[in-house]
């Protein structure tokens, strides 16, 4: 076999591939003599077939074996000389036909795309700030008021229901006069006002009385979790059983030990470690961003294109299906496609570059996941689906891709706290309301080469490794 390397372009590297007909002959021989002792065929004594009949029963098969293993083995010595981007891509020149036949010598070219080499910017130059914000007391009451208003009970009352009030409805769903599936209930409890129900549902049980009949005529949102709802008028004959009025929750510790704590003290104590918790998380994504915005302005260097398109590709789907569902940010209506696609291929080249830079930062610091941190991530995909958790192993066990989408942000997320610990964090004092705002309010504004979405956008690097 011979491996010529014919182009080498930024980061493409095309190799032409031949294997002579004389090669591909002699290895169809040794593989029909090590099979001719094992062979049994009707007419011929065990071990005694004639190589020409084997050659000729079994001669395309083999061949065809053999010339996919001369293809692997190619493609694994391209991919030993370099540290690949991509998958090759093969391109055949020569006649099938013609090579099972040992008229002619196999010939095709693998492309590939290589990892750029650049320097990483030293850690220790890097400063970030962390916004961090205190949980104080008053959050903790407003927790603790929130809580009791959701643990309340409802008691009868007199009269029509009204803002707040629980009504206890049989409900019966219709659309073009057909009743559909899951839009019945029985003894439906609905809190009017707490928004749990389709936009129009609680509002139209206002003023309602028990025993009262009602038909609420509905529109179920474009983004509805159920397709086949999606955007439907709708109809539905609710009969009143009861109305409710919420009573009113003394916040002490009997009421603290009703939900099965030691006391009053205990739930404040549980409340603000939960606060805390949730500070901690967004502190840490935006110190996340702030260090990828960071390392954005650091870093220039040549991206495989490949893995540029494919990227896009991904985030392009998603685009298309949030402009037919009518739900793209409001920053992009009114855009033509040419400047939505520029704006998104900006911010798969910012994925691109942050994924290659985590990746070689890990690579350099021996940095890896541990199959054990795997497992538990999957385990707790697996608790997701209550009775399931066999299948879902299972599933993991039988896709590597499956594995390869849990690995991934494991990986990244343990680069970033790696570097975290070596760049140089200030914490910066703020307020909740300030920990909390959107990105793009929060943010300077980007360097004129980097759009404002592409890093709104971008939470997460896909790491590259």
């Amino acid at each position: 076999m011979q491996l010529t390397e014919r182009r080498s372009e930024g980061l493409l590297r095309v190799y032409d591939v031949v294997v002579p007909a004389s090669e591909l002959q002699q290895r169809l021989a040794a593989k029909i003599a090590e099979v001719q002792p094992k062979v049994r065929i009707n007419g011929f004594r065990p071990g005694k077939v004639p190589v020409s009949h084997i050659r000729k029963l079994y001669g395309p098969s083999m061949m065809q074996d053999i010339i996919n293993d001369a293809v692997q083995s190619s493609t694994r010595e391209s991919l030993g000389k370099v540290r690949a981007a991509s998958e090759p891509a093969l391109d055949l020149k020569s006649d099938m036909q013609e090579v099972v036949a040992g008229n002619a010598d196999l010939q095709f070219e693998l492309s590939l795309e290589i990892m750029p080499d650049f320097e990483p910017a030293d850690l220790k130059t890097i400063s970030i700030k962390r916004p961090v914000a205190p949980v104080s007391d008053e959050q903790v009451e407003e927790a603790l008021n929130e809580l009791a208003r959701t643990q309340r009970d409802f008691e009868d009352k007199d009269g029509a229901a009204a803002e707040g009030d629980q009504v206890v409805v049989d409900f019966v769903g219709r659309i073009d006069g057909e009743a559909f599936d899951g839009g019945s209930a029985t003894d439906a409890p609905v809190v009017i006002g707490a928004k749990q129900f389709i936009p129009g549902f609680e509002e139209q049980l206002l003023g309602a009385k028990p025993g009262e009949e009602r038909t609420l005529e509905v529109t179920f949102p474009e983004d509805y979790g159920v397709e086949r709802l999606s955007g439907r008028a709708a109809q539905f004959e609710a009969k009143v059983k009861q109305v409710r009025a919420p009573k009113q929750t003394a916040i002490d510790d009997a009421w603290a030990s009703s939900l099965g704590f030691e006391g009053l003290g205990a739930i404040k104590d549980a409340l603000r470690q939960r606060i805390e918790s949730e500070h901690a998380a967004q502190s840490r994504a935006k110190a996340k961003r702030a260090l990828f915005d960071a390392f954005d302005e650091k870093h220039d260097f040549d991206l495989p294109p490949r893995m540029v398109e494919a990227e896009f590709n991904q985030i392009w789907q998603q685009v298309e299906a949030d402009r037919k569902a009518d739900r793209l940010d409001a920053s992009d209506q009114g855009k033509s496609e040419e400047d939505l696609r520029n704006e998104y291929h900006d911010i798969a080249e910012r994925r691109v570059r942050l994924g290659l830079l985590l990746a070689e930062i890990g690579r350099r610091h021996k940095l890896d996941v541990s199959n054990e941190e795997i497992t538990n991530a999957i385990a707790a995909q697996a608790r997701n689906f209550p009775g399931q958790e066999r299948q879902i192993f299972e599933a993991y066990q039988r896709n590597p891709n499956l594995v390869a989408q849990i690995r991934a942000p494991l990986y990244e997320e343990k680069v970033v706290d790696y570097v975290l610990e070596l760049v140089n964090v200030a914490n910066e004092t703020v307020s909740r309301e300030q920990l909390f705002a959107e990105d793009e309010e929060a943010s300077p504004p980007p360097k004129p080469k980097k759009s404002k979405k592409a890093r709104a956008s971008k939470d997460d690097a896909s790491s590259q490794e």
